[in-house]
Order: C-alpha cells, then sequence, then structure tokens
C-alpha cells in the first residue's frame, strides 16, 4: 500500500458530499460516506467516514464504524473498528478506536484512547467513563 493510498474499504462510497458542498447539522448513515467538502455538526454512524484531503469537518463528535481522515478534522472522534490517518490528514481532538493507523506527516493534537474490546463498542451507545 501506499503512503497516500487509503485503505481498499475506504475507496467506494455510497453517498458523496462534493467539494462545492457545505452543509451543517447531524448526520447519520449506515453505509458509507466521503466528504469532499465541508460539513459542521455531529456524525453518528454505523457505516464508514471518509474525509478526502482539502475536506473540513468540525464536529463535536464523529462516531463511524470506520473511518479514514485525509483533510482537516476538528472534534472528537470515536471509531468502533478502525481509524486511519493519511498523511494529508490533519486532527484537533481526541481519538478513540480499536485500531489506529497513523501516516507520515499527519499533524495530531489530542489524547489517544484504544478500544481493548470491539465488539462491545457501540457508535450509538453512551460511553461509561466509571
Amino acid at each position: 500500500m501506499s503512503k497516500t493510498k487509503p485503505s481498499d474499504a475506504a475507496t467506494e462510497a455510497a453517498t458523496t458530499l462534493g467539494v462545492e458542498t457545505a452543509l451543517s447539522g447531524t448526520l447519520r448513515f449506515k453505509d458509507s460516506l466521503r466528504i469532499k467538502g465541508s460539513f459542521e455538526g455531529e456524525i453518528d454512524a454505523t457505516g464508514r467516514l471518509y474525509v478526502d484531503a482539502g475536506a473540513t469537518v468540525t464536529a463535536r463528535r464523529i462516531r463511524a464504524t470506520s473511518i479514514v481522515i485525509g483533510g482537516t478534522v476538528r472534534g472528537d472522534i470515536e471509531a468502533a473498528d478502525r481509524l486511519e490517518m493519511l498523511p494529508t490528514a490533519k486532527v484537533y481532538g481526541n481519538i478513540r478506536a480499536a485500531k489506529l493507523r497513523i501516516a507520515d506527516g499527519v499533524i495530531f493534537e489530542g489524547a489517544c484512547e484504544m478500544v481493548r474490546n470491539p465488539e462491545a463498542f457501540s457508535p450509538f451507545a453512551p460511553r461509561d467513563r466509571t
């Protein structure tokens, strides 16, 4: 796999928000979403999320099964399965994932928590901090 190419799981998306698209609100989806433009709000999903290089996401919280980031994300991220940050990624927020891949060149400011039991992790379940 090359340094700039995302995993195969992120190359196909059921829905794409184009480069000229700016959307705000709450996104919920079960399949996959690719963001090429900008989004502001909250993302709660049981599918795959791909944030393209050049895209910007500002969210209080992002939850999805699998997440690949090539653009800029501001906000906390939770990936039930895996989180992959490509060389062009800029992430400003805390991350929580079962599997994590960070490429050379990534800008990451925040804390990281690895989930020990990904089967018990549900993107829609409230987090137990006790």
